[in-house]
């Protein structure tokens, strides 16, 4: 069966807001301000935006009020703050909240009930510990695993990630490829958090572990920032300012089998993405081979290994050896850029934004000194592989 939206719709502008740790301004005029940049980027007026997507999840496992335009900003309340009398206004609803953002969107203007789409994607750092919690007591599925010290997602991948090491005798000393990579790449990039500030092996190596095996670093750091992007049909995109990227495809799953919502097996876990994977090749039209730029989500350091097997990119059970060979190195000819543009690790818990920034800003010519002149294919990878997704983008539209 073919994918029917196949190229059928492009990105045509974009803007992001700086990333901090906490911003002296409210994440709800921090995202007016950067919807209101990508759409002038798109070279379009406010007015002519008549769809808005969005993932709204505030994700923090901690007791943090969710209130819109404070901690999260829904499409509903940008639209409205941006003055806008949109036909089509939705939200998705679950994890991986970029490709579901982008399968509404492509949805929307394939089938005639937007034009200009905008999606965006704001996150809030609250104040306090991220994942504190006064909670006294445990109910629903939560009684079976917080009363013994298990809560939230770190050790959730803490689980998942001792798996991998035992099963395929991976070390630590591995990972620290990884890390290094990203956060080389984030120095780069002067939105990040982290610009200006790579980080050596060493200083991986010798952090704290906050859920053995996972240290600090294996986690994205909690930040305030925002990012927005413009889509529209292949056809009107010809006529604005900058190079179309194109939709591909997109593809998402979930888990094959029900558990705790904390359970998280390492076959469960590569099933799944490997069925996801299935599914966007299928999709677009390509396969692992064809991907010049693929881009594998990091809001946790063991996901790079566990894309990058889901996609075929290395073997089942290599990936650790994959990177600390410069598998991933993309200073090298024969690196994959899979953190080119910093991910997660590098610039921020920004979820998926930068995978999808880091494809859309090299097919469209637009990454600077960063540019890859031979990118023609990109993947970006948002959330685990067995609860987001991935979207396939390129620079033709056939």
């Amino acid at each position: 069966m073919t994918f029917a939206a196949r190229n059928q719709v492009a990105v045509v502008g974009y803007a992001h807001s700086p990333i901090e740790r906490h911003s002296a301004r409210t994440l709800g005029a921090i995202t007016v301000d950067t919807a209101l940049a990508a759409i002038a980027d798109a070279g379009l007026g406010r007015e002519q935006v008549d769809g808005f997507v969005s993932g709204a999840l505030f994700p923090t496992a901690g007791d943090h009020a969710v209130e819109d335009g404070v901690s999260t900003v829904s499409s509903p309340w940008l639209a409205e703050h941006l003055g806008a009398n949109p036909g089509y206004v939705v939200g998705f609803q679950g994890y991986g909240q970029i490709p579901g953002s982008v399968a509404l969107a492509v949805n929307a203007i394939v089938s005639g009930a937007a034009d200009y789409v905008l999606l965006h994607r704001a996150l809030h750092n609250p104040a306090g510990r991220y994942h504190g919690h006064p909670m006294r007591e445990a109910r629903g599925p939560a009684q079976w695993t917080v009363p013994q010290g298990w809560f939230g997602p770190v050790g959730t991948i803490a689980l998942a990630y001792n798996e991998y090491l035992q099963r395929y005798g991976a070390s630590r000393e591995a990972m620290a490829a990884v890390l290094v990579e990203a956060r080389k790449n984030g120095a780069r990039i002067p939105w990040s958090h982290w610009h200006g500030r790579p980080l050596t092996a060493d200083e991986y190596l010798s952090a704290p572990l906050i859920a053995d095996p996972i240290c600090r670093y294996d986690c994205d750091i909690p930040v305030d920032g925002a990012a927005a992007f413009v889509l529209t049909r292949a056809e009107r995109a010809r006529d604005l300012p900058h190079k179309p990227v194109y939709v591909a495809g997109y593809a998402s799953g979930l888990p094959p089998k029900r558990r705790l919502a904390l359970h998280w097996p390492l076959d469960d876990i590569m099933t799944a993405g490997t069925e996801v994977a299935r599914r966007l090749w299928s999709n677009a039209g390509i396969g692992p081979a064809d991907v010049d730029l693929p881009q594998v989500y990091d809001g946790f350091s063991p996901f790079v290994y566990f894309w990058l097997e889901a996609l075929g990119l290395c073997p089942v059970g290599e990936a650790h050896a994959f990177v600390q060979d410069g598998g991933i190195d993309c200073d090298t000819a024969s690196g994959l850029p899979v953190l080119s543009g910093g991910g997660a690790l590098g610039n921020g818990r920004m979820h998926g934004i930068p995978q999808m920034l880091e494809c859309y800003l090299q097919l469209s010519g637009r990454a600077g000194d960063r540019q890859r002149n031979d990118a023609t294919v990109a993947v970006a990878c948002h959330s685990s592989p067995h609860l987001g997704g991935a979207v396939a983008y390129t620079t033709t539209p056939t």
